[in-house]
């Protein structure tokens, strides 16, 4: 069920100089792309169960049972308020450590591992559409795509969650 994040690397070179190199997960909700940093990550699985819990805020879907430990699952989907979808066979919990807590994320589908020069990462625009800017650390500019890189820390309110936290 876990899925290799590692084994899929690929290196990403645009334009001019290399300076840092950023390593993010790329995943899909809708048709836009986002990355998160890898460090943050700490597994990515299928869909699963997930319990309803009474009086959650109106983006967690619920909470799972993950090798012993109860795991809150939040609907990025929700989070957003993009349309809502049902759940298919690329669906993904990606689970993520925020300060200390894990919780798990549902995504659409997880795309790769990508190795970015920072210098690629740019602010994000003063108006974007869909999604509050707030959340979002930056937008990288790929060879055939921009990827918007989020900001684990305010797309999480971990103290919004409540009895969540661990």
């Amino acid at each position: 069920m876990k899925t290799g994040v590692a084994e899929q690397t690929k290196n990403i070179h645009v334009g001019g100089a290399v300076d840092e190199l950023l390593q993010l997960v790329s995943f899909n909700i809708g048709s836009e792309e986002f990355g998160v940093d890898i460090l943050k990550v700490q597994e990515i699985n299928r869909m699963v169960e997930i319990t309803k819990v009474p009086q959650a805020p109106h983006y967690v879907e619920g909470v799972i049972n993950l090798r012993g430990k109860v795991i809150p699952i939040v609907d990025l989907r929700k989070r957003f308020n993009l349309e809502l979808k049902e759940y298919d066979k690329n669906t993904r919990i990606v689970v993520v450590d925020i300060s200390g807590n894990i919780l798990g994320m549902v995504v659409d589908s997880v795309s790769e591992v990508l190795r970015l020069p920072s210098n690629t990462i740019e602010p994000p625009p003063e108006i974007v559409t869909g999604i509050n800017s707030e959340y979002i650390k930056g937008v990288a500019k790929l060879e055939d795509r921009l990827l918007i890189f989020l900001d684990l820390s305010k797309v999480i309110d971990i103290s919004e969650m409540g009895s969540f936290k661990q």
